[in-house]
């Protein structure tokens, strides 16, 4: 058996000053995420592909493009990659670091965990979901 994960202390600190999820929450997602550095200009997601991950970003910009036009820009504590997640669907935009980001990458199945044991979280990723698609 593999030994049990600990909660990356740099994610603890930025989650809790650029969210307001709880303390317990916070370290769930210290402890099932990985902190990855992605380069100015990459894309993070495409429009349209299959959806594997969220993200939440813990330091840079993030820009969030639909039909190669920017829709909305994202900074620390702002969740993206979703949608595609709770809807069960292809990404409906693309998301491009507009700065070096790090960001916190949740897989597929931290995610499942995450919205089947923390209803608070599950709810704000609803509720982000439904307000982008409204939006956009």
């Amino acid at each position: 058996m593999a030994p049990k994960q600990k909660a990356d202390p740099d994610v603890v600190k930025t989650l809790s000053e650029h969210t307001s999820f709880d303390k317990s929450l916070v370290k769930r997602l210290a402890t099932v995420g990985n902190a990855v550095n992605i380069p100015q200009g990459w894309s993070v997601i495409m429009e349209t592909t299959p959806a594997d991950s969220a993200y939440i970003v813990l330091d840079g910009t993030v820009e969030i493009r639909k039909g190669g036009q920017t829709i909305a820009e994202l900074g620390p504590g702002d969740v993206f990659g979703e949608i595609a997640l709770v809807n069960h669907s292809l990404r409906n935009a693309s998301a491009v670091a507009a700065s070096q980001i790090r960001v916190l990458r949740l897989g597929e199945d931290a995610i499942a965990s995450l919205l089947e044991h923390d209803t608070a979280f599950a709810d704000t990723l609803r509720s982000n979901a439904e307000s982008r698609i409204q939006t956009s």
